[in-house]
């Protein structure tokens, strides 16, 4: 990992290696999607153009397709070695992926040609967050659609991420703050559309081991705070 970008922060060696383990697979990946997919109501989209921005590995690429049958993939990382992990993902998967080395604050796409934009643990690496929000904007289409799943400064400013992983810790966010700067970018949601998974793995102080030996109960929405936040926001048709 030798790349340079003045609007991310890469990712650590111990970091890179996690983005490729079944952890990361099964208990993080695919329980973000499986929420989103929940999130974006019925009838699920279908079709159209993805872009996985911040795409890593490509281990999100067979969820994606599964989940909304895109006709065209694209992945978008600041990253060449992640990009080549990615497109050797989609070979394996037979997905057709148009791989983007890129920044989220520059996206070298035309204005309004993307159906749906997937943002899963990726907004927390970024500088220039606000840039990078418009950058969505701008790339959907009119009625498009913005999976958004983010880590909150909760979970980011803890001891155990501090010292195996690397970020920004000036522009970390709480959930609220997220929602926020999603409603002032101008993107459309209700509570139906929005989520605050609480996960074990999200858990620094002990992952949830004394509400999973069940020795304590786990604290209620309002009486704790989220680490997690999962939305599915549209821009305006």
């Amino acid at each position: 990992m030798n790349y340079a970008s003045p609007t991310y922060v890469e990712e650590t060696r111990i970091g890179f290696h996690f983005l490729s383990s079944r952890t990361w697979q099964h208990h993080v990946l695919r329980v973000a999607i499986n929420d989103l997919k929940r999130l974006t109501g019925e009838p699920r989209p279908q079709g159209g153009s993805l872009l996985d921005v911040g795409c890593g590995q490509g281990k999100s690429l067979r969820l994606l397709r599964d989940a909304f049958q895109p006709t065209r993939v694209l992945g978008l990382d600041a990253d060449p070695a992640s990009l080549e992990l990615s497109a050797a993902e989609a070979a394996r998967e037979n997905i057709p992926l148009e791989v983007l080395a890129a920044d989220c604050a520059s996206i070298p796409l035309p204005d309004g040609s993307i159906d749906i934009v997937f943002c899963h643990q990726t907004f927390h690496h970024l500088v220039e967050q606000e840039r990078a929000l418009a950058e969505f904007w701008r790339v959907l289409k009119p009625g498009g659609l913005l999976l958004f799943a983010e880590s909150t400064k909760a979970y980011i400013d803890t001891w155990v991420i501090r010292w195996f992983f690397r970020h920004p810790m000036d522009v970390q966010k709480s959930a609220e703050e997220y929602l926020d700067m999603l409603r002032k970018q101008g993107f459309v949601f209700g509570a139906q559309n929005v989520s605050f998974p609480y996960l074990w793995w999200s858990r620094s102080k002990d992952f949830g081991l004394l509400e999973r030996w069940g020795l304590r109960a786990p604290p209620p929405p309002g009486r704790r705070e989220e680490t997690l936040v999962n939305a599915a926001v549209r821009k305006p048709a």
